[in-house]
């Protein structure tokens, strides 16, 4: 390396080793991060880049290695440390206060915030010009527990730029974005990272690590095993680096649609404080066919999954799940009528974070045989259950008896997916289903559901990642504001199309109000 660019090194990881118990999570990394320069670390769920950039944090101490941050030692285990040098962090899930404005979480820890005249005025002149900078937009006012999972991102993006972070840690920070808003995020970043700011930058979408990274680091079982240059590599080879092998892509064959299993006719259910319930939805699921939802976060998709898993009821209109049509409709009721749900956040509603593997996989059939005799727990045979679910879905884990919140994401996934699939449900909501996953895990899902279309299941695909949808749905449905396009056929429509109709356009004058 020569003067010049130890001049320019930002950020310098050398030796860290961390251990938890028998795991080791980081095994001797190093490498460097430069001024102006945007870095992607990439790896499989579980190979330790989470770890990695909280010891950065100083939410973690390393076991072995050092830190420095602008050619300074930075303390290890100290937060405020970091801040301070200059580092911020969009972790990957938020930490936000719900009960909070969007405004005071940006500010706390950097201003009294119950104190008269802290400067509020200013805070919100500076976070609307971020806003506007960043197309990150969120009113500043509103509390954070009734914003949509895509605001609360914008809010953790905007604490960390109001911080005034010259190395950026962003873990997953276009999940929620139309590909437009993504291309004006990166817009945005490149700008910046033209003045200076340092990123390091963690996704699973590979084309947008090609699209803005120089450079990628690639993590394997705690490991560094590649480092490159962005310009020398591709989206297979990236795949094949992160997991040790090649990664062939889901065969999709032509679908072959059975009968109606769910019909909604005019349905509307009502809104939930910010969060548009439907507006006079028309929406058939066929068996042996997969049904893409497209839309950008908080347009309706919650509405249309608490219908169908039976948290709520439509307001107006006619819904029929398989022979059901009228009548008490509840969680219960969804699962007799065949409905299995993969939930959008698998950390809060799809487990129970200190609850066994085997008791997460009975969560919703514990009181059905074979789970259940006579009113009695028959834990014999749910152990047995959760123990050929492990085996058939290739759950790394050490036994049925672990808390399910030691598990990877990507395990985590693929328990959930194993105890909705092998019920055999006819109609299998899929809500955010590779959210956070890697490669490898993401392949396994998507076959998965495939194998299910192909037993004749109905799938409802609900994503934010256009390639996703594109690339699974026999029929794509864009929502936005609880209004649903008609349905476009496999090919027919580009991402940008797809992208003009998630931002609200073509949709019906006045639709929104049919209801």
């Amino acid at each position: 390396m020569t003067q010049t660019d130890e001049a320019q090194v930002v950020l310098r990881l050398d030796q860290i080793t961390k251990r938890f118990g028998a795991l080791t999570a980081n095994d001797a990394v190093s490498f460097t991060l430069h001024a102006g320069e945007v870095i992607a670390l990439l790896g499989e769920n579980g190979a330790g880049k989470t770890t990695l950039m909280n010891i950065l944090f100083g939410h973690y101490t390393p076991d072995a290695g050092t830190v420095e941050v602008f050619g300074a030692a930075l303390p290890p285990g100290n937060p405020r440390a970091a801040l301070e040098a200059g580092v911020g962090m969009v972790h990957q899930h938020f930490t936000l206060a719900d009960n909070m404005t969007v405004l005071e979480n940006i500010v706390l820890g950097t201003a009294p915030l119950w104190q008269m005249g802290f400067g509020r005025a200013a805070a919100r002149a500076r976070i609307q010009t971020l806003v506007q900078e960043y197309g990150l937009h969120v009113d500043p006012d509103a509390r954070v527990g009734g914003l949509t999972v895509g605001e609360r991102q914008r809010v953790e993006i905007l604490k960390a730029l109001y911080r005034d972070a010259r190395i950026l840690i962003l873990d997953e920070p276009t999940a929620v974005l139309t590909p437009q808003e993504a291309d004006d995020l990166f817009a945005t970043m490149r700008r910046a990272v033209a003045r200076g700011l340092s990123v390091i930058f963690i996704s699973h979408k590979l084309h947008e690590v090609t699209a803005i990274s120089s450079r990628v680091v690639v993590l394997r079982h705690g490991k560094l095993v590649a480092e490159a240059k962005t310009a020398d590599v591709d989206a297979a080879l990236l795949a094949q680096m992160m997991v040790g092998a090649e990664v062939p892509a889901p065969k999709v064959r032509q679908a072959t649609p059975g009968t109606v299993r769910v019909d909604l006719a005019g349905v509307s259910t009502a809104d939930r404080g910010s969060a548009p319930g439907l507006k006079n939805v028309n929406l058939s699921l066929y068996g042996g066919q997969i049904v893409g939802l497209a839309g950008v976060s908080g347009n309706g998709q919650a509405a249309l999954a608490d219908l169908l898993s039976g948290l709520v009821s439509p307001t107006r209109g006619q819904f029929k799940v398989g022979d059901r049509s009228g009548g008490p409709w509840s969680p219960r009721e969804a699962l007799a009528a065949g409905v299995g749900r993969i939930p959008e956040d698998r950390h809060s509603t799809g487990t129970i974070a200190d609850f066994t593997l085997t008791e997460n996989v009975i969560l919703e059939t514990y009181a059905m045989r074979p789970h259940s005799r006579r009113g009695w727990m028959n834990w014999g045979a749910a152990q047995e259950w959760t123990e050929q679910i492990i085996d058939l879905y290739d759950v790394r884990c050490p036994g049925p008896d672990t808390r399910i919140r030691l598990l990877s994401g990507g395990n985590m996934q693929k328990l959930i997916l194993g105890r909705v699939l092998e019920e055999e449900p006819k109609v299998i909501l899929a809500n955010q289903p590779v959210r956070g996953l890697d490669i490898g895990a993401v392949t396994y899902v998507h076959n998965q559901l495939l194998a299910a279309r192909e037993a004749g299941a109905a799938v409802l695909l609900i994503s934010e990642d256009l390639d996703e949808i594109m690339s699974l749905s026999d029929v794509i449905h864009v929502i936005s504001k609880g209004r649903l396009s008609p349905g476009f056929a496999r090919g027919a429509l580009g991402t940008a199309e797809l992208g003009i109709w998630m931002a609200g356009h073509g949709f019906e004058e006045g639709a929104a109000d049919a209801a």
